[in-house]
């Protein structure tokens, strides 16, 4: 069963920093909202140059199985990235954070002009691994749209910090 991460949990934790050894599988917390703009697909094309028609062409992405323009899947992990790091847990982590080790992602639905997303971010698992003081885990990030339909997931392998 997920333990959801609950203000009270947080006070228990000194130094503001969360480090690895705070968290457990199962631990998991819910971003807030963002949606997903035109101007989002528009600017995100000029800085990717991916100018598929499917993104940037309305005329064309009107007669394709979605019947409207899809953001780019890269711009949803953007996205998720974006709210994942603006939430209060992850910036209590921050500090502990030594670096991004891997990341697996999935889509699982498109992700329309539009459609707010939010994310659920899990600890999936733990490894105290082979360097003394730092350990790795996955976080589980989940992409859901405002109708809770699930439209990407991602796994973020991180290597953290350990308490003292």
């Amino acid at each position: 069963m997920s333990n959801m991460m609950t203000p009270e949990m947080l006070k228990s934790l000194d130094a503001q920093t969360i480090y690895w050894d705070d968290l457990n599988i199962g631990d998991r917390f819910v971003t807030s909202g963002r949606t997903v703009t035109e101007a989002d697909i528009v600017n995100f094309a000029g800085l990717s140059a991916d100018y598929n028609s499917l993104h940037i062409d309305a005329e064309f992405a009107s007669k394709s199985p979605h019947g409207q323009r899809l953001a780019h899947g890269l711009l949803v992990l953007a996205v998720v990235s974006g709210l994942t790091t603006r939430h209060p847990i992850t910036k209590l982590m921050e500090k502990a954070i030594i670096g991004l080790a891997g990341l697996q992602c999935r889509w699982v639905r498109p992700t329309f002009i539009g459609d707010t997303l939010h994310v659920v971010v899990e600890v999936t698992t733990k490894d105290a691994g082979k360097k003394p003081g730092r350990g790795s885990l996955t976080l589980t990030r989940t992409a859901v749209n405002q109708r809770g339909e699930t439209v990407m997931e991602s796994d973020w392998k991180v290597v953290m910090a350990m308490r003292g």
